[in-house]
């Protein structure tokens, strides 16, 4: 299932994002936003659990996600503010980390470091900013897939109608929330209108 965000902020952020004069502060900024508004939207209708906690009433007990079942997987290197944000906000989560390249000519994706911890039992929220062929997603789900975990959920920014249907076609059992999806891929396969490529944006490698 494809959820795509549909709210005034989130579009604003998103225009944000492609103005050319956000620098990479700013871009990064905006990139840890919308990668919090997606995980709102992954939670929303539920996910919670019992926990105890130290109140000023003493011990008590409510409703929590439970963080330590949370395995949140990053694309190096343009998923690393979304990674960031959502560790500072689940800080009992754990963290993986996946680089793929893509092949400029073929336009084909390639994995070339894997550091992800167990997955057995895991909700698996995989971040990366865009899907334009689905390459780099249909790769890292290869990855994951195997590794026993309970749920993949993949969180991303922008995509492409092509990349996205590649996707779910692959894997109709993945839940992708998008804040927006964009018209089309060119003959390079970037996405139009797109934003430029955000790991260089990000960290200012252009």
């Amino acid at each position: 299932m494809i959820y795509e965000l549909d709210s005034a902020l989130t579009t604003h952020f998103i225009t944000a994002l492609r103005d050319a004069e956000s620098d990479a502060p700013r871009f990064r900024q905006l990139v840890k936003l919308l990668a919090l508004l997606l995980a709102d939207d992954l939670f929303e209708n539920g996910d919670l659990t019992d926990c105890d906690i130290d109140t000023w009433q003493g011990r008590q007990r409510f409703a929590c996600l439970d963080e330590s079942n949370l395995l949140i997987v990053t694309v190096l290197r343009a998923g690393l503010p979304m990674l960031e944000a959502l560790m500072e906000y689940f800080p009992q989560a754990q963290a993986g980390f996946l680089a793929i390249k893509r092949d400029e000519t073929t336009h084909r994706a390639k994995l070339y470091f894997d550091r992800v911890p167990d997955c057995t039992g895991k909700h698996i929220l995989l971040v990366d900013p865009m899907v334009a062929t689905g390459g780099s997603l249909i790769d890292a789900m290869e990855v994951l897939k195997d590794r026993g975990a309970a749920r993949i959920s993949s969180l991303n920014i922008i995509g492409a109608p092509e990349g996205l249907e590649r996707v779910t076609k692959l894997y109709p059992d993945l839940d992708i929330h998008i804040a927006q999806i964009d018209d089309h891929l060119n003959g390079d396969k970037y996405i139009i209108p797109g934003l430029g490529d955000a790991g260089d944006r990000a960290y200012n490698t252009l």
